[in-house]
Protein backbone atom coordinates (compact mmCIF):
# COMPACT_ATOMS: atom_id res chain seq x y z
CA UNK A 1 0.00 0.00 0.00
CA UNK A 2 2.99 2.52 1.14
CA UNK A 3 4.74 1.67 -2.36
CA UNK A 4 1.40 2.42 -4.25
CA UNK A 5 1.15 5.62 -2.52
CA UNK A 6 4.58 6.88 -3.32
CA UNK A 7 3.94 6.06 -7.10
CA UNK A 8 0.48 7.68 -7.24
CA UNK A 9 2.91 10.91 -5.53
CA UNK A 10 5.49 10.88 -7.78
CA UNK A 11 3.09 10.86 -10.67
CA UNK A 12 1.31 13.27 -9.74
CA UNK A 13 4.28 15.09 -9.27
CA UNK A 14 5.41 14.26 -12.64
CA UNK A 15 2.23 15.68 -14.02
CA UNK A 16 2.21 19.05 -12.27
CA UNK A 17 5.50 19.69 -12.92
CA UNK A 18 4.67 19.23 -17.15
CA UNK A 19 2.07 21.32 -16.97
CA UNK A 20 4.02 24.01 -15.43
CA UNK A 21 7.16 23.31 -18.12
CA UNK A 22 4.63 23.77 -20.83
CA UNK A 23 3.08 26.35 -19.39
CA UNK A 24 6.24 28.49 -18.85
CA UNK A 25 8.94 26.68 -21.15
CA UNK A 26 7.85 26.24 -24.26
CA UNK A 27 8.49 30.37 -25.21
CA UNK A 28 9.22 29.54 -29.03
CA UNK A 29 5.64 30.27 -29.77
CA UNK A 30 5.22 33.72 -27.62
CA UNK A 31 7.08 36.41 -28.84
CA UNK A 32 8.99 38.80 -26.39
CA UNK A 33 7.03 42.23 -27.67
CA UNK A 34 3.54 40.53 -26.97
CA UNK A 35 1.35 41.83 -23.91
CA UNK A 36 1.58 39.48 -20.79
CA UNK A 37 -2.53 38.73 -20.99
CA UNK A 38 -1.70 37.29 -24.63
CA UNK A 39 1.89 35.05 -22.98
CA UNK A 40 -0.97 33.87 -20.23
CA UNK A 41 -3.57 32.79 -22.25
CA UNK A 42 -1.32 30.88 -24.98
CA UNK A 43 0.03 29.45 -21.44
CA UNK A 44 -2.80 28.36 -20.46
CA UNK A 45 -4.63 27.01 -23.05
CA UNK A 46 -1.55 24.39 -23.80
CA UNK A 47 -2.22 24.05 -20.35
CA UNK A 48 -5.82 22.80 -21.03
CA UNK A 49 -4.81 20.91 -23.62
CA UNK A 50 -2.29 18.61 -22.37
CA UNK A 51 -4.19 18.14 -19.37
CA UNK A 52 -7.38 17.16 -21.76
CA UNK A 53 -4.66 15.13 -23.30
CA UNK A 54 -3.03 12.97 -20.84
CA UNK A 55 -5.73 12.95 -18.04
CA UNK A 56 -8.73 12.09 -20.62
CA UNK A 57 -6.73 10.38 -23.55
CA UNK A 58 -10.07 8.00 -24.54
CA UNK A 59 -12.21 11.08 -24.76
CA UNK A 60 -10.56 13.95 -26.38
CA UNK A 61 -6.61 13.83 -27.39
CA UNK A 62 -4.83 16.10 -29.59
CA UNK A 63 -3.32 15.48 -32.94
CA UNK A 64 -0.08 16.62 -33.05
CA UNK A 65 3.31 14.72 -33.02
CA UNK A 66 5.80 14.85 -30.07
CA UNK A 67 9.40 16.75 -30.58
CA UNK A 68 12.32 15.27 -29.34
CA UNK A 69 12.94 18.25 -26.72
CA UNK A 70 13.23 18.11 -22.78
CA UNK A 71 9.55 18.31 -22.12
CA UNK A 72 9.07 15.55 -24.87
CA UNK A 73 10.99 12.99 -23.44
CA UNK A 74 9.29 14.09 -19.72
CA UNK A 75 6.04 13.81 -20.83
CA UNK A 76 6.71 10.03 -22.45
CA UNK A 77 8.05 9.24 -19.20
CA UNK A 78 4.79 10.39 -17.83
CA UNK A 79 2.38 8.43 -20.27
CA UNK A 80 4.57 5.32 -19.41
CA UNK A 81 2.06 5.46 -16.31
CA UNK A 82 -0.69 6.11 -18.30
CA UNK A 83 -0.83 3.38 -21.22
CA UNK A 84 -4.17 4.26 -22.57
CA UNK A 85 -3.04 7.66 -23.54
CA UNK A 86 -0.37 5.88 -25.95
CA UNK A 87 -2.14 3.40 -27.15
CA UNK A 88 -4.45 6.57 -28.52
CA UNK A 89 -1.56 8.34 -29.50
CA UNK A 90 -0.53 5.41 -31.35
CA UNK A 91 -3.54 4.34 -33.32
CA UNK A 92 -4.64 8.01 -34.38
CA UNK A 93 -5.71 8.22 -37.97
CA UNK A 94 -2.80 10.36 -40.13
CA UNK A 95 -3.84 13.62 -41.21
CA UNK A 96 -4.09 14.01 -45.05
CA UNK A 97 -4.41 16.63 -47.90
CA UNK A 98 -5.27 14.23 -50.71
CA UNK A 99 -8.52 12.54 -51.08
CA UNK A 100 -8.66 8.71 -50.22
CA UNK A 101 -9.05 6.22 -53.07
CA UNK A 102 -12.99 6.28 -53.00
CA UNK A 103 -13.08 10.19 -53.67
CA UNK A 104 -10.48 9.43 -56.35
CA UNK A 105 -12.40 6.79 -57.88
CA UNK A 106 -15.52 9.37 -57.58
CA UNK A 107 -13.37 12.18 -59.54
CA UNK A 108 -11.89 9.68 -62.28
CA UNK A 109 -15.47 8.31 -62.97
CA UNK A 110 -17.28 11.92 -63.44
CA UNK A 111 -14.32 12.96 -65.44
CA UNK A 112 -15.49 10.17 -68.27
CA UNK A 113 -19.19 10.36 -67.88
CA UNK A 114 -19.81 13.78 -67.91
CA UNK A 115 -21.98 14.97 -70.56
CA UNK A 116 -23.63 18.13 -70.15
CA UNK A 117 -26.88 19.46 -70.61
CA UNK A 118 -26.25 22.71 -71.82
CA UNK A 119 -28.49 24.71 -74.25
CA UNK A 120 -27.42 26.64 -77.19
CA UNK A 121 -26.51 29.78 -75.05
CA UNK A 122 -24.16 27.93 -72.52
CA UNK A 123 -26.31 27.65 -70.11
CA UNK A 124 -26.97 24.58 -67.97
CA UNK A 125 -30.08 22.83 -68.08
CA UNK A 126 -30.97 21.48 -64.82
CA UNK A 127 -31.02 17.27 -64.78
CA UNK A 128 -34.16 15.58 -66.01
CA UNK A 129 -35.37 19.28 -67.47
CA UNK A 130 -37.72 19.14 -70.79
CA UNK A 131 -37.62 22.26 -71.32
CA UNK A 132 -37.95 23.41 -74.97
CA UNK A 133 -34.86 25.35 -76.44
CA UNK A 134 -35.75 28.63 -78.28
CA UNK A 135 -33.40 27.14 -81.19
CA UNK A 136 -30.21 28.61 -82.16
CA UNK A 137 -31.60 31.22 -84.27
CA UNK A 138 -30.56 32.25 -87.85
CA UNK A 139 -29.91 35.53 -88.50
CA UNK A 140 -30.83 36.33 -92.25
CA UNK A 141 -27.39 38.33 -92.70
CA UNK A 142 -25.55 35.23 -91.21
CA UNK A 143 -27.14 32.76 -93.37
CA UNK A 144 -24.95 33.19 -96.52
CA UNK A 145 -21.59 33.58 -94.88
CA UNK A 146 -18.28 33.78 -96.75
CA UNK A 147 -15.22 31.55 -95.59
CA UNK A 148 -13.00 34.31 -96.97
CA UNK A 149 -14.50 37.76 -95.30
CA UNK A 150 -14.69 38.31 -91.51
CA UNK A 151 -18.00 38.16 -90.94
CA UNK A 152 -17.18 39.88 -87.04
CA UNK A 153 -14.91 42.58 -85.72
CA UNK A 154 -13.44 41.55 -82.50
CA UNK A 155 -12.41 44.70 -80.28
CA UNK A 156 -9.08 43.70 -78.92
CA UNK A 157 -8.94 46.34 -76.04
CA UNK A 158 -12.28 45.04 -74.80
CA UNK A 159 -10.64 41.54 -74.65
CA UNK A 160 -8.44 43.13 -71.63
CA UNK A 161 -11.53 43.41 -69.41
CA UNK A 162 -12.56 40.19 -67.80
CA UNK A 163 -15.50 40.68 -67.39
CA UNK A 164 -16.47 40.96 -70.85
CA UNK A 165 -13.80 38.38 -72.25
CA UNK A 166 -15.84 35.60 -69.56
CA UNK A 167 -18.72 37.02 -70.80
CA UNK A 168 -18.26 36.77 -74.41
CA UNK A 169 -16.39 33.47 -74.50
CA UNK A 170 -16.61 31.57 -71.70
CA UNK A 171 -19.05 29.29 -69.41
CA UNK A 172 -17.80 28.37 -66.16
CA UNK A 173 -19.16 25.11 -64.48
CA UNK A 174 -20.08 26.18 -60.60
CA UNK A 175 -17.89 23.17 -60.00
CA UNK A 176 -14.17 24.73 -60.36
CA UNK A 177 -13.24 29.17 -60.69
CA UNK A 178 -10.89 31.08 -62.00
CA UNK A 179 -10.13 34.72 -62.62
CA UNK A 180 -8.46 37.06 -64.62
CA UNK A 181 -4.90 36.08 -63.87
CA UNK A 182 -5.89 32.55 -65.70
CA UNK A 183 -7.87 34.46 -68.08
CA UNK A 184 -5.67 36.28 -69.94
CA UNK A 185 -6.68 36.74 -73.50
CA UNK A 186 -3.25 38.99 -73.49
CA UNK A 187 -1.20 35.87 -72.72
CA UNK A 188 -3.43 33.24 -75.08
CA UNK A 189 -2.76 35.60 -78.33
CA UNK A 190 0.84 35.94 -77.51
CA UNK A 191 1.75 32.10 -77.84
CA UNK A 192 2.76 30.93 -81.55
CA UNK A 193 0.05 28.13 -82.45
CA UNK A 194 1.89 27.42 -86.46
CA UNK A 195 2.36 24.05 -87.31
CA UNK A 196 6.10 23.14 -87.80
CA UNK A 197 5.72 22.52 -91.75
CA UNK A 198 9.20 21.74 -92.45
CA UNK A 199 9.32 18.53 -91.02
CA UNK A 200 7.52 15.47 -92.09
CA UNK A 201 4.93 13.05 -90.52
CA UNK A 202 1.52 13.70 -88.74
CA UNK A 203 0.72 16.95 -87.50
CA UNK A 204 -2.79 16.15 -85.78
CA UNK A 205 -3.92 13.44 -83.81
CA UNK A 206 -7.74 13.04 -83.80
CA UNK A 207 -9.32 10.72 -81.59
CA UNK A 208 -12.73 9.53 -79.42
CA UNK A 209 -12.84 8.58 -75.90
CA UNK A 210 -16.47 8.24 -75.91
CA UNK A 211 -16.39 6.72 -79.49
CA UNK A 212 -20.21 4.87 -79.08
CA UNK A 213 -21.53 8.31 -79.02
CA UNK A 214 -24.19 8.53 -82.14
CA UNK A 215 -26.81 11.23 -83.73
CA UNK A 216 -30.90 11.69 -83.92
CA UNK A 217 -30.06 9.43 -87.79
CA UNK A 218 -27.37 7.36 -87.16
CA UNK A 219 -27.69 4.08 -88.14
CA UNK A 220 -27.25 1.09 -86.04
CA UNK A 221 -23.78 -0.93 -86.93
CA UNK A 222 -22.54 1.52 -89.00
CA UNK A 223 -19.49 3.61 -87.43
CA UNK A 224 -19.60 6.03 -90.37
CA UNK A 225 -22.78 7.72 -88.90
CA UNK A 226 -21.32 7.71 -85.39
CA UNK A 227 -18.70 10.21 -83.90
CA UNK A 228 -15.73 7.81 -85.18
CA UNK A 229 -17.28 8.49 -88.78
CA UNK A 230 -17.39 12.23 -87.80
CA UNK A 231 -13.99 11.82 -86.86
CA UNK A 232 -12.89 10.04 -90.31
CA UNK A 233 -14.32 13.00 -92.29
CA UNK A 234 -12.34 16.03 -90.02
CA UNK A 235 -9.19 13.77 -91.02
CA UNK A 236 -9.93 13.63 -94.65
CA UNK A 237 -10.52 17.41 -94.78
CA UNK A 238 -7.98 18.27 -93.10
CA UNK A 239 -5.35 16.04 -94.81
CA UNK A 240 -6.67 17.64 -98.03
CA UNK A 241 -5.42 21.02 -96.80
CA UNK A 242 -2.18 19.58 -96.44
CA UNK A 243 -2.29 19.10 -92.63
CA UNK A 244 -1.55 15.92 -92.26
CA UNK A 245 -3.16 14.26 -89.80
CA UNK A 246 -3.90 10.61 -88.12
CA UNK A 247 -7.33 9.36 -87.09
CA UNK A 248 -7.13 6.81 -84.32
CA UNK A 249 -9.81 4.51 -84.21
CA UNK A 250 -9.57 3.05 -80.50
CA UNK A 251 -12.83 2.19 -78.61
CA UNK A 252 -12.78 2.81 -74.70
CA UNK A 253 -16.18 2.91 -73.41
CA UNK A 254 -16.73 -0.55 -74.21
CA UNK A 255 -16.10 -3.02 -71.62
CA UNK A 256 -16.91 -6.60 -72.47
CA UNK A 257 -19.27 -5.52 -74.89
CA UNK A 258 -21.76 -2.97 -72.94
CA UNK A 259 -20.75 0.38 -72.67
CA UNK A 260 -18.87 1.59 -69.91
CA UNK A 261 -17.34 4.97 -69.63
CA UNK A 262 -16.23 4.97 -65.76
CA UNK A 263 -12.69 4.46 -66.96
CA UNK A 264 -12.91 5.91 -70.26
CA UNK A 265 -10.15 8.74 -69.75
CA UNK A 266 -7.72 6.79 -68.08
CA UNK A 267 -8.08 3.21 -70.63
CA UNK A 268 -7.40 5.92 -73.37
CA UNK A 269 -4.80 8.01 -72.04
CA UNK A 270 -1.08 5.04 -72.19
CA UNK A 271 -2.32 4.40 -76.21
CA UNK A 272 -2.81 8.02 -76.99
CA UNK A 273 0.73 8.69 -75.42
CA UNK A 274 2.08 5.57 -77.11
CA UNK A 275 0.91 7.59 -80.31
CA UNK A 276 2.42 10.66 -79.59
CA UNK A 277 5.93 8.68 -78.74
CA UNK A 278 5.88 6.52 -82.05
CA UNK A 279 4.71 10.50 -83.42
CA UNK A 280 6.87 12.76 -82.42
CA UNK A 281 5.53 15.22 -84.96
CA UNK A 282 1.97 15.67 -84.09
CA UNK A 283 1.60 19.06 -82.23
CA UNK A 284 -2.16 18.81 -82.23
CA UNK A 285 -4.31 16.26 -80.54
CA UNK A 286 -8.03 16.35 -80.57
CA UNK A 287 -10.37 14.30 -78.55
CA UNK A 288 -13.32 14.53 -80.52
CA UNK A 289 -17.06 14.10 -78.70
CA UNK A 290 -20.61 15.01 -79.24
CA UNK A 291 -22.73 16.52 -76.09
CA UNK A 292 -25.97 15.45 -74.72
CA UNK A 293 -28.53 17.72 -74.18
CA UNK A 294 -32.06 18.21 -73.03
CA UNK A 295 -34.24 16.63 -76.42
CA UNK A 296 -35.83 19.75 -76.52
CA UNK A 297 -32.43 21.42 -77.79
CA UNK A 298 -31.36 21.45 -81.28
CA UNK A 299 -27.67 23.07 -81.93
CA UNK A 300 -27.74 23.85 -85.05
CA UNK A 301 -26.96 27.28 -87.31
CA UNK A 302 -26.68 28.09 -90.58
CA UNK A 303 -23.52 28.36 -92.52
CA UNK A 304 -23.30 28.93 -95.98
CA UNK A 305 -26.62 27.96 -96.50
CA UNK A 306 -26.13 24.54 -94.58
CA UNK A 307 -27.89 23.53 -91.75
CA UNK A 308 -24.69 23.25 -89.25
CA UNK A 309 -24.50 21.49 -85.85
CA UNK A 310 -22.64 24.25 -83.28
CA UNK A 311 -19.54 23.10 -81.37
CA UNK A 312 -17.98 23.81 -78.42
CA UNK A 313 -14.36 24.25 -76.62
CA UNK A 314 -13.75 22.41 -73.40
CA UNK A 315 -10.96 22.90 -70.92
CA UNK A 316 -10.62 21.06 -67.75
CA UNK A 317 -9.14 23.54 -65.19
CA UNK A 318 -7.67 20.71 -62.55
CA UNK A 319 -9.47 22.25 -60.08
CA UNK A 320 -12.72 21.77 -57.95
CA UNK A 321 -14.62 25.68 -56.27
CA UNK A 322 -14.28 23.30 -52.71
CA UNK A 323 -10.81 21.61 -52.66
CA UNK A 324 -8.75 23.39 -54.62
CA UNK A 325 -6.22 21.80 -57.30
CA UNK A 326 -6.47 18.46 -57.99
CA UNK A 327 -2.85 17.66 -57.85
CA UNK A 328 -3.02 13.94 -58.89
CA UNK A 329 -4.69 15.60 -61.98
CA UNK A 330 -2.07 18.30 -62.52
CA UNK A 331 -1.94 19.65 -65.95
CA UNK A 332 1.37 21.18 -67.09
CA UNK A 333 -0.25 22.64 -70.54
CA UNK A 334 -3.18 24.41 -68.85
CA UNK A 335 -2.49 27.56 -70.37
CA UNK A 336 -1.60 26.26 -73.35
CA UNK A 337 -4.63 24.20 -73.89
CA UNK A 338 -6.69 27.75 -72.49
CA UNK A 339 -4.76 29.47 -75.20
CA UNK A 340 -5.16 27.18 -77.51
CA UNK A 341 -8.89 26.88 -77.63
CA UNK A 342 -9.19 30.57 -77.25
CA UNK A 343 -7.57 31.30 -80.47
CA UNK A 344 -10.10 28.70 -82.29
CA UNK A 345 -12.90 30.81 -80.69
CA UNK A 346 -11.65 33.99 -81.30
CA UNK A 347 -11.13 32.72 -85.43
CA UNK A 348 -14.44 31.15 -85.37
CA UNK A 349 -16.45 34.46 -84.19
CA UNK A 350 -14.37 36.22 -86.74
CA UNK A 351 -15.45 33.98 -89.66
CA UNK A 352 -18.31 31.64 -88.62
CA UNK A 353 -20.78 34.22 -86.40
CA UNK A 354 -22.74 31.60 -84.31
CA UNK A 355 -20.59 28.11 -84.64
CA UNK A 356 -19.25 28.27 -82.00
CA UNK A 357 -20.44 28.00 -77.92
CA UNK A 358 -18.95 29.35 -75.55
CA UNK A 359 -15.83 27.66 -73.96
CA UNK A 360 -16.65 25.46 -71.10
CA UNK A 361 -14.43 25.50 -68.39
CA UNK A 362 -14.78 22.34 -65.92
CA UNK A 363 -13.15 20.67 -62.74
CA UNK A 364 -11.25 18.08 -64.16
CA UNK A 365 -8.44 17.28 -66.75
CA UNK A 366 -10.06 15.37 -69.29
CA UNK A 367 -6.82 14.19 -70.86
CA UNK A 368 -5.78 17.69 -71.59
CA UNK A 369 -2.16 17.20 -70.37
CA UNK A 370 -1.08 14.97 -73.03
CA UNK A 371 -0.01 18.06 -75.19
CA UNK A 372 0.52 21.54 -75.03
CA UNK A 373 -2.16 22.26 -78.09
CA UNK A 374 -4.52 19.46 -76.55
CA UNK A 375 -8.20 20.01 -77.38
CA UNK A 376 -11.54 18.52 -76.14
CA UNK A 377 -14.32 19.68 -79.21
CA UNK A 378 -17.78 18.51 -78.69
CA UNK A 379 -19.13 18.90 -81.64
CA UNK A 380 -23.08 18.99 -81.39
CA UNK A 381 -25.30 16.83 -79.53
CA UNK A 382 -27.21 13.38 -79.87
CA UNK A 383 -30.44 15.86 -81.53
CA UNK A 384 -28.06 16.63 -84.47
CA UNK A 385 -28.25 14.93 -88.07
CA UNK A 386 -25.14 13.35 -89.46
CA UNK A 387 -25.74 15.81 -92.31
CA UNK A 388 -25.43 18.37 -89.75
CA UNK A 389 -22.07 16.96 -88.48
CA UNK A 390 -20.63 16.36 -91.22
CA UNK A 391 -21.26 20.28 -92.39
CA UNK A 392 -19.45 21.58 -89.04
CA UNK A 393 -16.86 19.27 -89.82
CA UNK A 394 -16.15 21.25 -92.96
CA UNK A 395 -16.42 24.32 -91.26
CA UNK A 396 -13.80 23.06 -87.84
CA UNK A 397 -11.41 22.27 -90.83
CA UNK A 398 -11.28 25.93 -92.03
CA UNK A 399 -10.53 27.49 -88.58
CA UNK A 400 -8.19 25.20 -87.68
CA UNK A 401 -6.54 25.75 -90.83
CA UNK A 402 -6.62 29.11 -90.33
CA UNK A 403 -4.87 28.88 -86.65
CA UNK A 404 -2.27 26.61 -87.01
CA UNK A 405 -0.86 26.96 -90.70
CA UNK A 406 1.74 29.98 -91.11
Amino acid sequence: MQEKKKRNRTLMLLIVGMLLIYAFTDIENVKINRERKIFFSSASQNVLKQAANWLLPGLTYVKEGRKDTLTGRIEKSVLSFVPISEYVRNHEEPETTVEDTLTRTMILENQANDENAIDENGNLIPAGSMQESVGAGVPEENAAILASTPVQDIDMNQLNDYEYLVGTFYTVDGTTMTGPEELNAGKFLEKNLALDMTTGGPKVLIYHTHSQEAFADSVDGDTSTTIMGIGTYLTELLNARGIETLHHEGIYDLIDGKLDRSRAYQLAEPDVRQILKDNPSIEVVIDLHRDGVAQGTHLVTEINGKPTAQIMFFNGLSRTRKNGEIAYLNNPYREDNLATSFQMQLMAARYYSGFTRHIYLKSYRYNLDLAPKAMLIEAGAQTNTVEEMRNAMEVLADVLSRVLTP
